[in-house]
Parts: C-alpha cells; sequence; structure tokens
C-alpha cells in the first residue's frame, strides 16, 4: 500500500508545494526522529526541480503522514546528513 501524506496548512508557510513534499518523501536522503523530539520526523530529499528540502512530519498510523512544515534546507540539516554518510 502507498503511503498517504496529509498535510498541514503550515507545510506551505515556506512555498513547497504538494507534489515537490511528495518528490522529497519519494527521493529521500535522510528520514529519522527529531532528537529530543521523537514524535516529530526529519526527511531531507530533493524536491521536483532537484533542490534539497526539509520536511517536518507526524506518523499518524502504519501507513499514513502528516506534514506540518517544509521549507528549503538549512546548512544545519545538510552539515548533519554529511556527518551520518562520513560515519
Amino acid at each position: 500500500m502507498d503511503l498517504v501524506i496529509t498535510f498541514s496548512r503550515s507545510a506551505f508557510k515556506h512555498g513547497v508545494s504538494k507534489d515537490d513534499i511528495r518528490r522529497v518523501f519519494a527521493l529521500k536522503l535522510f528520514d529519522h526522529p527529531m532528537e529530543g523530539a521523537e514524535e516529530k520526523n526529519l526527511l531531507v530529499g530533493f524536491d521536483t526541480h532537484a533542490n534539497l528540502i526539509e520536511v517536518l512530519y507526524h506518523v499518524v498510523d502504519d501507513d499514513t503522514v502528516r506534514v506540518f512544515y517544509a521549507m528549503p534546507c538549512r546548512n544545519t540539516f545538510i552539515e548533519m546528513i554529511d556527518g551520518e554518510q562520513d560515519a
């Protein structure tokens, strides 16, 4: 079964579209719970224009997530991903 992605209005505050967020889920580079806030998950991947995007979401159930935040990826997360790949 395909993952169902739902969206809070806040997910679009920084101009990232539904299609871009869906592409990030398809082309993810990093997908882990946030340290210190394990109910939130951080996802980083490429949008439809090959830009790195960071997405925060909650797992609703086994088949559904709710995205509440998306924006162009900040250097902090790029460095975190680079550090994990070097380990």
